[in-house]
């Protein structure tokens, strides 16, 4: 087991992963920039050495300055969390010519997976259904209507690198293609710096489904069921619960045997989530798959009695996982909200600042997941990300009136939040009765 373990990160994921690593009995390291001297993940972990300056770039993605960090401390292991370096496959291969631990999959298969093509050319290989598209980079219009040929419009154009709705374009008609082309290559060009997009077809609001897994470094894999992350702004999650209330048995089975040949196939080892679009008809397709713990992992915890980030501490450290796919049960019903610093009312503006007052909800089957506190200042430098409400219930009813009952408890001053937002989306009959796809929050929005 490891000695020290040095946490790449901030917020609420840094206290995530402080307090697993403490129960293990692992000492721990927290870094943190200028801009976070005050934040509480400090208090948490047994050293702490600042790393640079606010900005992300001068801190947080400085890869030197972090493993400088685990070197003056003698740390034996790195937890990158999500966000930031978590899927950077050069700070994984640092780590390791360091001698230091990246607590996380190999590079290779974050390099593997953070190409979408690559992905994809992969799934393909080890026989995972796939949205028909390109196989390979498309760089002109040309190249475009070729494709579209083959599998029809709409289609929708993607960065090869991206993630989080950046480098994306839909097109409906060869009248739009050029223009959409263009931007998008140019937005994953200053995202991800590499303008390279793939196409596929446009699948008209779908469900998103993830299925959780984990593998050892003995060959033994399992998936903890799925997740439905189909609420989302922009491409962005806010709502997220578990198990999907569309997801029967027999389809639950289906993805996860796909999930896991997929991570057969590249060999993984350690936690990840391999991401599903599941159409009206019923049928899933490979989306993509994250190669580290999500901000979502909390509700599987709650539904499967799994630490996540303790399995992926052991794993990490070469143990075996502790259990079979026979003893995984899904018990119960879990939802999570995201609060996010952000005014609803205003575009969804960040809303940085000092927080004067804030309580959190409480009660049985409530969990919080947050690193704010009253006197807190929020800087504005990071995802504005402050924190989680999960609320667990025997079933899906339980858990949305719970739900509703510790949104309306937490209260903040006079910061602006997702929180009332979140509960009018709970609130809304589609939700309610499940039948909400991707597009539930814009058709949701366009009524407010």
């Amino acid at each position: 087991m490891f000695s020290k373990i040095l946490v790449a990160n901030r917020g609420e994921i840094a206290i995530r992963i402080l307090r697993a690593a403490r129960e293990l009995g692992i000492k721990t390291v927290a870094v943190y920039s200028e801009a976070d001297k005050n934040s509480l993940h400090l208090a948490f972990a047994d050293e702490a050495i600042c790393i640079g300056k606010g900005p992300a770039s001068e801190s947080y993605l400085n890869i030197s300055s972090i493993i400088s960090a685990a070197e003056i401390t003698d740390s034996d292991a790195i937890h990158p969390g999500y966000g930031f370096l978590a899927e950077n496959p050069h700070f994984a291969e640092i780590c390791e010519s360091c001698g230091i631990k990246f607590i996380g999959p190999s590079a290779e298969n974050i390099r593997l997976m953070g190409d979408k093509i690559q992905a994809k050319k992969t799934m393909r290989k080890a026989g995972v259904p796939l949205i028909p598209g390109s196989d390979d980079r498309v760089n002109t219009k040309e190249e475009v209507i070729k494709v579209t040929k083959d599998i029809g419009f709409p289609v929708i154009l993607k960065a090869k690198s991206g993630g989080g709705g950046k480098g994306m374009r839909i097109c409906h008609s060869e009248i739009s293609l050029a223009a959409s082309l263009h931007t998008a290559q140019t937005e994953a060009g200053a995202a991800f710096g590499d303008s390279g997009l793939y196409v596929e077809r446009y699948l008209e609001n779908p469900r998103h489904i993830e299925i959780q897994i984990a593998a050892d470094s003995h060959g033994n894999m399992i998936h903890l069921g799925e997740r439905d992350c189909s609420i989302q702004r922009n491409h962005q999650k806010i709502i997220e619960e578990s198990p999907s209330p569309i997801i029967d048995s027999h389809t639950r089975k289906k993805m996860g045997q796909y999930a896991l040949r997929g991570v057969k196939e590249i060999n993984y080892q350690s936690v990840g989530t391999v991401e599903f679009l599941l159409d009206k008809n019923g049928n899933f397709y490979f989306m993509e798959m994250n190669t580290r713990i999500q901000v979502e992992h909390t509700i599987t915890e709650e539904v499967t009695g799994v630490d996540l980030l303790k399995l992926q501490i052991l794993i990490a450290a070469g143990q075996k996982l502790p259990f079979k796919q026979s003893d995984i049960k899904v018990k119960g019903h879990a939802i999570e909200c995201r609060l996010n610093a952000e005014d609803p009312e205003k575009d969804f503006r960040p809303s940085p600042g000092k927080i004067d007052f804030c309580y959190f909800p409480g009660g049985r089957d409530i969990r919080v997941d947050t690193h704010i506190y009253s006197g807190y200042h929020i800087p504005p430098h990071y995802d504005s990300l402050i924190g989680k409400i999960i609320a667990k219930g025997k079933n899906r009813k339980d858990a949305i009136s719970k739900m509703n009952r510790a949104l309306t408890e937490f209260l903040i001053e006079p910061i602006k939040t997702t929180a009332d937002f979140c509960l009018k989306a709970m609130n809304n009959s589609d939700f309610i009765t499940g039948k909400y796809n991707t597009g539930f929050l814009k058709k949701f929005m366009d009524k407010q």
